[in-house]
């Protein structure tokens, strides 16, 4: 069993959850990124700020990122992600 963090756009939540599901099913424990109830608009920068380190949290916790590359979309908060769990020297699983 591994712990792994899913990173990605926000955008393609509904994928995350399903990869979510399919890599639990394979016997990980994988912790997902927290999915808006809202409008970003409604969070409060202190509330943004949070929800960013505690995903932080998550990677440090983890043994392995899983990246979803979907269509080839990487966007800068993942990349920052990616070199973050580098530098922990975690594994880096690319979901394409």
């Amino acid at each position: 069993m591994k712990i792994i963090t899913i990173c990605g756009s926000m955008k393609y939540q509904k994928e995350m959850m399903k990869v979510a599901e399919e890599y639990t099913k394979k016997g990980n424990c994988v912790l997902t990124p927290i999915y808006p109830t809202k409008n970003i608009s409604e969070y409060s920068k202190d509330d943004i700020k949070t929800m960013k380190v505690m995903h932080l949290e998550r990677i440090k916790l983890s043994d392995a990122i899983l990246v979803l590359n979907i269509d080839g979309y990487i966007g800068d908060s993942t990349k920052k992600e990616i070199e973050f769990a580098k530098s922990l020297k975690k594994e880096i699983i690319y979901y394409n």
